[in-house]
């Protein structure tokens, strides 16, 4: 149910755009958002930024996704980022406008996050340049609906000026999202006597978004590490694998009160994530 809505929902702007054109010439105010992805046209992405469609001299500076950051979503709750678009124009800059887009290309698209506003907001940086941002919404129960989407998507871009000259790029930069991770340790004995065997275990879990569950990640490497109680920096003691539940278990030898925790690294679907360390009084 939820693919088949958020996939009849992109083919329905894509159809939408191909109208779009004449109208935004008319007026010279026309709207970008109208103008998102034509099936009139496939464009694979190749690591390039090539400009798809130019009308006069309006050119995109730049574009920053959720502050550069990677988009890292949940089972349940919607995360709302920022993109921001940068351009240039004689006559200064009307509008810009952004969305995410996953696929092989244009005309294979799975997976869309569009704004809902019809236009982005815009400040004057400049009297040829201005800065646009458009608020977006990748919520675990509508248009983040399965794993498939975990990793690498696209971004289109569009920049107008106040002639009405535009230009659109399909694919001008990409942004990563990614299912959110947990780590949990559990260092015992506690307090332990110097020497002696520390077992420290754990587990590592990420969002799917298939069942809206988390579950353990599987054959992952993750690092033990230690801080002394009177130190602020964790050494890494040793690298373990977690198990087909992603489940963790080593042991260590104590030596002087600290605490333990995991450390992962993250992988291009997953992010980055550190347990709370676990505090072990040795005596």
């Amino acid at each position: 149910m939820r693919i088949r809505a958020t996939v009849a929902a992109v083919s329905g702007a894509l159809a939408l755009s191909a109208l779009a054109v004449p109208a935004a010439q008319a007026d010279g105010h026309g709207s970008l958002a109208s103008m998102t992805p034509s099936t009139s046209k496939i464009t694979p992405f190749t690591g390039s930024t090539p400009a798809d469609e130019v009308v006069g001299d309006t050119k995109i500076t730049g574009v920053t996704v959720n502050s550069g950051k990677d988009i890292v979503v949940g089972t349940t709750q919607k995360k709302t980022f920022t993109i921001s678009v940068s351009a240039t124009d004689p006559t200064g800059i009307y509008d810009g406008y952004a969305m995410l887009w996953h696929g092989s290309d244009l005309d294979n698209v799975d997976g869309a996050i569009v704004p809902d506003a019809e236009m982005g907001t815009c400040t004057a940086t400049g009297a040829t340049t201005g800065t646009c941002k458009v608020t977006v919404i990748a919520d675990p129960n509508d248009n983040i609906y399965a794993n498939i989407l975990a990793g690498t998507w696209k971004v289109w871009a569009g920049a107008m000026g106040n002639d009405g000259d535009y230009t659109i790029i399909d694919a001008y930069k990409t942004a990563r999202v990614q299912r959110a991770s947990t780590l949990t340790v559990n260092a015992a004995p506690e307090p332990v006597k110097k020497g002696k065997t520390v077992t420290v275990t754990g587990k590592l879990s990420r969002a799917n978004w298939d069942d809206l569950q988390y579950h353990g990640y599987t054959g992952q490497p993750v690092k033990l590490q230690f801080r002394k109680k009177t130190s602020s920096t964790y050494t890494t003691l040793k690298t373990v694998k977690t198990d087909s539940s992603g489940n963790l278990k080593t042991t260590t030898t104590a030596t002087v009160d600290g605490y333990f925790r995991y450390s992962f690294a993250g992988t291009s679907t997953t992010p980055a994530v550190s347990a709370a360390g676990d505090y072990v009084d040795v005596q």
